[in-house]
């Protein structure tokens, strides 16, 4: 018995039903391969969102705690952000400036509207408006304490 070129014997056919099968198999493995390459992408461009975001809510709050006014620290927030919308809301209380930034994800409206958020507190320099209330409290309690009163 000889063998033909494929490694059967001659004048045998091959079965035909794995034919094909390597590039099904290929195609599942590409689509696959593609859905994961999307995810870490999506992945890699809301940690960029996220970072920058709390770098806009880190120099907004060193803005707003100096004694600048508010519209100076969102001035401040989306210009780190490289122009880009950005909803920014800066709360002082007690002598503490709080500055939160929230910026959609760029690039990914599939998404359903992914946004990043991150927040940033900052103590107020002495002297400021911000800090204006907490010194004034300060004071009346070390008052109150010198008085024997609380």
């Amino acid at each position: 018995m000889t063998l033909g070129h494929r490694g059967g014997p001659e004048g045998r056919a091959r079965p035909s039903g794995d034919r094909g099968a390597v590039t099904a198999e290929l195609a599942i493995g590409m689509v696959a391969v593609a859905v994961v390459l999307v995810a870490v992408l999506a992945t890699g461009a809301a940690a960029v969102a996220q970072l920058r975001c709390l770098d806009a809510a880190r120099t907004a709050a060193r803005v707003a705690a100096t004694g600048e006014p508010d519209a100076a620290a969102v001035a401040a927030a989306r210009d780190a952000l490289g122009g880009r919308a950005a909803d920014v809301r800066v709360a002082r209380s007690g002598g503490w400036v709080t500055v939160r930034v929230s910026a959609p994800v760029v690039g990914w409206a599939g998404l359903g509207g992914l946004r990043a958020e991150a927040s940033a507190t900052s103590w107020a320099e002495p002297g400021t408006a911000g800090a204006a209330g907490m010194a004034s409290s300060g004071a009346r309690a070390a008052g109150a304490a010198a008085r024997g009163t609380a």
